[in-house]
């Protein structure tokens, strides 16, 4: 690597770690920090970063892993049920706010075809700015926040017809605007067919092949290539790359190698991502910003403003409550990629559009993708404040909140991690009447725990203010449940700065660090192996017909002794991997509108062939466990199984049947 380009990276590198830690220790949204390095680094302020066609593709991918693990999340069923909302509400949101674009412009003396190219441009939202976000804040399964999604998938869709009329403006190809269109769908058609039949008669038998090696790398690379072969494909025809993503996303979320997938392919996606968004930030033109700042400065407020209330007012005309209207049309009302792309492409023709007035709606879209991650982040308080609703809490999320900081106030056991063996322990406490919160850093399980209606919040066991929050003072017991020992070290120093007598029995896999822990404040240390051992000693004296008191005196003084005449020096052995593929795991499902299940009953879920346990179902906020079989199922209950990773596919499959 050259000298300069290194350098490059590292400013990059050092800049990103700087802002992003000041945009954390302020609360803004990461989506910001990198917006503002972008600004700071591009060729418009300071020239550190080019902004060329490299860089560019490269940014292009993280939006690409970002829709293939969305798409992860969804399923073909889950697709067809929410057809009403990305064609119904997508197209109209769509038309309304691209005819108010085009009006606008055809009235400065804009030619038809331009105009509608623009307006086109200004109802185009950012899907990698509005889903990370809504993502960070664990909104994308609020009604805001799935039919925000709904409107950006066909807003993809529609960037087809838009980049078609734009071309035959802008380079005068002899194919007529209509041709290009009519062979844009054909090929888009084609390639959305091999992408399904790719991954139909390909794509499972290949990944069986490559699991049963075992080679991680392998299994990596492999879905690498699926992510990229499924952007490709859909690229080569005029769609967009994310789209091809999100559809072999969908795909591989009916098999049993989804969740092993978007392990290995999220690193890949935060790092791009965060590269994509510098690359937004270097859009904008500080030269004309501040030439023409008050300008641009009420355009943005004027887009900004004229999406979200179109937007609003076009959701409640689907049935929505104006909360939620309002909600979703602040999330839709920034700026997108796409709107840019069209617009660049526009400067480009003979038009009017042409020259200065495109370069100042250029920054007004920058800076709409710039103020959005804010907007998206404060989007109930904002729709509260104009809709002058206030009170008690309102919403699930607003009572799960409420809930569990009454909870804190009282004695409670804190359960720092919720992995299987932290959801195991939560359950006995559960059964055995004791309150406890518990904290985990993934927020797939967060998420899903909270949607059981289990008090599990999202965060970092080894911070001192979070550990504040969920009541550390009034604790009787902490529990920690991570395997690494050094991780533990952690939040047990940050638990003792913060109170020296509460219990803290710490969970670890072997006894290589035991004394580090006990110094550093560990109440009981409980190794996995070393309990282990101790289980195949009382079983094996059992079976040499020792009396049982003696057995217990034995056993009793090996605990004693810690490790006296078990202890070995070599690391444990880790965990198989492949036990997650088949242990049994806990899955909450979100009943959609128009799904088959809605108003059936649980025994006829189970004669479909859906062999799981029904644990749970949540609604409304409440709660109701072990559900009786003949109980009915109603839009938007929150449906808790239990099985084998198989059999949760099919259930959930079932459940989400158009």
């Amino acid at each position: 690597m050259p000298v300069q380009s290194l350098s490059q990276v590292l400013i990059l590198l050092f800049a990103t770690v700087l802002v992003l830690a000041l945009a954390r220790r302020i609360g803004m949204p990461a989506i910001l920090g990198y917006l503002v390095v972008g600004i700071v680094l591009g060729p418009f302020a300071f020239a550190v970063l080019p902004n060329g066609p490299q860089t560019q593709a490269i940014a292009q991918i993280g939006v690409v892993f970002l829709l293939f693990t969305l798409g992860l999340e969804f399923s073909f069923p889950r697709m067809v049920a929410m057809r009403r909302e990305v064609f119904g509400l997508g197209s109209a949101q769509t038309i309304v706010v691209g005819a108010a674009g085009a009006l606008a412009t055809h009235a400065i003396g804009v030619a038809w075809p331009n105009s509608i190219v623009v307006g086109g441009a200004l109802a185009m939202c950012s899907t990698a700015i509005v889903l990370q976000q809504l993502g960070d804040q664990d909104e994308l399964n609020r009604t805001h926040g799935r039919l925000s999604f709904a409107v950006l998938l066909f807003q993809d869709l529609a960037f087809v017809p838009l980049l078609a009329l734009a071309t035959v403006q802008t380079q005068g190809r002899p194919e007529s605007g209509a041709a290009l269109l009519l062979r844009l769908v054909a090929l888009g058609l084609l390639a959305l067919v091999a992408v399904l039949a790719i991954g139909r008669w390909l794509l499972r038998p290949l990944l069986y092949e490559i699991a049963h090696s075992r080679l991680r790398e392998l299994f990596t690379l492999t879905a690498l290539l699926i992510v990229l072969t499924a952007a490709w494909i859909t690229q080569a025809v005029g769609l967009s790359m994310a789209l091809g993503a999100f559809l072999a996303g969908m795909l591989l979320a009916e098999t049993e190698y989804r969740h092993q997938i978007d392990a290995v392919i999220r690193p890949f996606r935060e790092l791009l991502l965060g590269l994509f968004f510098v690359t937004v930030g270097m859009l904008l033109d500080l030269k004309i910003l501040f030439g023409d700042f008050p300008r641009i400065v009420a355009l943005l407020l004027l887009l900004v403003l004229g999406k979200a209330v179109l937007s609003a007012l076009t959701t409640c005309a689907f049935g929505v409550d104006r909360f939620k209207a309002l909600r979703t049309g602040l999330v839709l009302a920034g700026g997108g990629e796409f709107g840019v792309a069209l617009l660049t492409l526009l400067a480009r023709g003979p038009d009017l559009t042409a020259g200065r007035p495109t370069q100042l709606l250029l920054a007004v879209v920058v800076l709409g993708m710039i103020v959005s991650p804010v907007v998206i982040r404060y989007n109930k308080r904002i729709a509260r404040l104009v809709l002058r609703e206030a009170g008690p809490p309102s919403t699930a999320i607003e009572r799960e909140q409420a809930a569990t900081t009454e909870l804190a106030r009282r004695e409670h056991v804190i359960v720092c991690g919720f992995g299987r063996v932290g959801g195991h322990l939560a359950h006995v406490l559960d059964s055995q009447g004791f309150e406890y919160l518990a904290i985990d850093l993934d927020p797939a399980n967060v998420r899903s725990a909270r949607q059981a209606g289990v008090p599990v919040v999202w965060g970092d066991c080894a911070d001192e203010e979070l550990l504040r929050n969920l009541g550390l003072d009034v604790a009787t017991v902490v529990i920690i449940t991570f395997a690494d020992p050094a991780v533990a070290l952690h939040v047990i120093r940050a638990i003792r700065r913060l109170r020296a007598d509460v219990p803290v029995l710490v969970r670890t896999q072997d006894d290589s660090r035991l004394a580090e822990l006990s110094a550093a404040g560990a109440t009981e240390v409980v190794p996995e192996t070393f309990e282990a051992s101790l289980t195949l000693v009382s079983q094996a004296l059992t079976l040499l017909q020792l009396p049982a008191a003696q057995v217990t005196r034995v056993v009793d003084t090996l605990r004693r002794q810690r490790y006296a005449t078990l202890r070995t020096r070599s690391a444990a052995a880790r965990l198989d991997p492949d036990d997650e593929e088949t242990a049994d795991q806990l899955r909450s499902v979100v009943l959609p509108p128009g799904g088959w299940a809605v108003g059936r009953r649980l025994e006829e879920i189970r004669a479909r062939g859906a062999e799981v346990a029904f644990t749970a179902i949540r609604r409304q906020g409440i709660t109701g466990r072990e559900p009786a079989g003949e109980t009915e199922l109603r839009e938007g209950d929150v449906v808790v199984i239990y099985g084998i990773p198989e059999a949760l596919e099919h259930a959930e499959a079932v459940l989400l049947a158009g």
